[in-house]
């Protein structure tokens, strides 16, 4: 436990000109408004924020920054308001404070949504100051090191995953390598306790093996060095617990297959002794082709700067070896913090504008985009739980993805608006599909149009948060307009058929009725099933009465269904709704333009569209409130595609897929899906699906593979 002495000297020894009443004033505020709380651990309460306050001192921060610290837990944990924290500490303190502390009143939340609620907030707060974040994340690494006094086992491991999904990214972003490596191990210690116990106990016996070992690769590279006049300080360094459990999981290795446990840390005097040191290294000991990078010509986005390089060095051994300079050396453990200027009056002209970094320009546009806090927290955690790829732009500028990142990503990493516009990509000069995984070094360039939108079936491979919660803001618009269309075209037709004249006045005088803000939220209801358009016509009109049907027999509904004809007024037309949105097509007939269709409303779902001849149908004869008079209304210029579904029955011989694929592509068709569903000495039978424009265009494929010898029979697949 650090007592105020022992603080106020450690800061002095980096900033003398420490006014110390400023931080005594602060500690006897803590100890005095925190009053007899405790930890966990039995130990008063004021020792946590003192000890916050301690790790920042570490860093050499600012003085406001370490009287936030001590403060931080005063909004949420006492009686202490911010207008009472301004008026003893300023304006600075409060604005810091408030924006470390959570929002202690979330009612009616889950606890996924109160953490991102919370989460959100604090993004907002380091938006403006990156000193919220530095004092959030040593907070988190003190609360991490005495996680151990908390009895319950499951809330230790949330709070360990919690550290780890979180709070070790957004460390690893601003730079802070010592921190980001202390929050992994000790969260790796109650996530997986086993695990960082067996390699703990490795290491311990490979230390005692291989000190000799160390010492004989590090006189050799002194050696080799000072031949060549480069002063060096040269350290080995075990590679971290987790960061070798990593590993291990990535490559699918045991611990003893893992060849490089320890890096070796050459740093020298300038960034051109950085090249030469490099250039001696590969000299003298053989390469290992494919580890070679070097983030002194194109630093990270956090600004991390080294040489790495990996060798078959002395003793045989597989060595990594990172080449910095003393200055790269402390911004690669401390990063943003290495900068900090705590005594000229500069932070607010250093880096206290955290929008410099793309990361938190995207974490704020993941905000604009997402309608519900769970959303935000998970695309958050994309964004920042990553291993990563970088690739560059046609002009080369770099931009940091995370891995299996697509152009789509890329595409959205670049500009939300390219993103929405893409239509293609190239990659390293090649048309590529948008699914494609990028790799690191690529150049990609991404194809636009003014009349492209995304696609609802990006969401399906795209990796990074940013991507996905554009592409999901613009469903979730794009399904209400549907919605709303739907909605409002089914009540329309009760009212017709019921005798009334449908508008939206009628509709107004029962929003309340139904907990709705206005009509829309109706007409949206109503067209994804959540709300039953009968439901409202009847609150409308209480005192109507329908003629009630009697449910028919399964014989008689069986002959409605086949005999259907659609009922007076004009059928909603389905051109132009997206299928996957409001309107989606049955996988059991495949309807295409030119056949007889019928919707059938779906909870939730909206509109799922039958051909009038489909068994499934069967299933709703008596629910006729459910179904829905729609039209193609496809004109000679709407050349989009659908599926149709083919059942082939082929005789066994050479070359017959070959005549098959032929025969589909001169007729215009193009083969989507194929699988064979059984196979004899003599024929195979298999269902093709092709994309075709109607049923016109489906019947003159048929028609052309009938005319084939080695195809025996081509039918429409139905229900399959």
């Amino acid at each position: 436990m650090i007592e105020q002495k022992e603080l106020i000297k450690q800061i002095q020894a980096y900033n003398p000109d420490l006014k110390a009443e400023v931080i005594e004033r602060a500690y006897d505020y803590a100890k005095k408004m925190h009053g007899s709380q405790t930890r966990a651990s039995g130990e008063p309460y004021y020792t946590h924020p003192v000890e916050v306050a301690s790790i920042l001192a570490d860093m050499r921060m600012d003085t406001a920054t370490i009287v936030t610290a001590i403060l931080h837990d005063t909004l949420e944990d006492t009686e202490t308001t911010i207008d009472d924290l301004k008026s003893s500490f300023g304006d600075e303190v409060a604005r810091l404070v408030n924006g470390v502390s959570k929002l202690t009143r979330i009612e009616g939340q889950t606890v996924e949504g109160k953490q991102a609620e919370n989460f959100r907030k604090l993004v907002l707060a380091m938006s403006e100051d990156i000193r919220v974040l530095l004092v959030k994340l040593a907070d988190r690494l003190h609360n991490m090191r005495t996680l151990h006094h908390i009895e319950k086992p499951e809330k230790r491991r949330r709070i360990a995953r919690e550290t780890i999904e979180i709070y070790t990214p957004l460390a690893e972003r601003i730079g802070l390598h010592k921190i980001k490596e202390e929050l992994e191990d000790l969260s790796f210690g109650h996530l997986n306790p086993e695990a960082r116990e067996s390699i703990t106990n490795r290491l311990s016996f490979l230390r005692k093996e291989g000190t000799t070992i160390v010492k004989t690769i590090i006189k050799s590279m002194q050696q080799i060095l000072k031949e060549v006049d480069i002063e060096a300080e040269i350290t080995g360094r075990e590679k971290t617990r987790y960061s070798i459990w990593r590993k291990m999981q990535r490559k699918n290795v045991s611990f003893e297959q893992l060849s490089d446990i320890m890096a070796f840390r050459v740093v020298v005097n300038s960034v051109e002794e950085c090249y030469h040191t490099l250039g001696i290294t590969h000299s003298h000991y053989p390469t290992v082709p494919g580890r070679f990078k070097d983030y002194i010509s194109t630093p990270k986005p956090n600004g991390y700067r080294s040489i790495h390089t990996t060798v078959i060095g002395p003793e045989n051994q597989r060595i990594e070896i990172q080449i910095r300079t003393e200055d790269m050396h402390k911004e690669a453990d401390l990063g943003v913090a290495a900068h900090w200027a705590y005594k000229d009056g500069s932070i607010k002209r250093a880096f206290k504008d955290i929008k410099q970094y793309r990361w938190m320009r995207e974490l704020l546009d993941i905000i604009e985009q997402e309608a519900k806090p769970e959303e935000f927290l998970e695309n958050t955690k994309m964004e920042l739980f990553q291993d990563k790829v970088y690739a560059f732009s046609p002009k080369g500028d770099l931009i940091e993805l995370p891995n299996s990142a697509t152009p789509i990503d890329f595409a959205y990493a670049v500009h939300s608006a390219v993103g929405d516009k893409c239509v293609g990509a190239k990659i390293n000069g090649r048309i590529a599909p948008l699914n494609s995984k990028l790799s690191n070094g690529d150049q990609i360039e991404i194809i636009t149009s003014k009349n492209q939108t995304p696609s609802p079936t990006w969401e399906r491979f795209v990796v990074t948060g940013k991507a996905r919660s554009h592409i999901r803001r613009f469903i979730r618009q794009q399904q209400r307009g549907e919605y709303l269309t739907l909605g409002k075209a089914m009540l329309e037709k009760i009212f017709q058929k019921e005798g009334y004249q449908f508008t939206d006045k009628a509709v107004n005088g029962i929003v309340n009725q139904f907990r709705a803000e206005n009509i829309d939220d109706i007409f949206a209801g109503i067209g994804s099933g959540n709300i039953v358009a009968r439901d409202v016509f009847k609150a409308i009109f209480p005192g109507h009465k329908s003629e009630i049907a009697k449910k028919p027999t399964d014989a008689e509904a069986e002959l409605a269904i086949q005999n259907r004809k659609p009922e007076t007024g004009q059928a909603l037309p389905i051109k132009g709704l997206i299928a996957g949105m409001a309107m989606h097509f049955a996988r059991c007939c495949h309807p295409l333009p030119g056949d007889r269709i019928v919707g059938i409303v779906a909870t939730g779902k909206g509109v799922t569209i039958h051909t009038i001849d489909c068994d499934t149908l069967e299933n709703f004869a008596d629910t006729p409130e459910r179904w829905l008079d729609v039209s193609w209304d496809e004109g000679p210029d709407a050349p989009e595609s659908h599926v149709g579904r083919l059942e082939i029955t082929i005789a066994n011989e050479p070359g017959v897929l070959g005549t098959i694929s032929t025969v589909i592509g001169i007729n215009g068709g193009n083969i989507t899906n194929l699988k064979i569903t059984s196979r004899s000495l003599d024929f195979w039978d298999m269902l093709i699906d092709v994309y075709v424009n109607d049923t016109k265009h489906l019947n003159n494929i048929i028609a052309a593979l009938r005319a084939t010898p080695q195809i025996a029979t081509v039918d429409r697949a139905r229900g399959r």
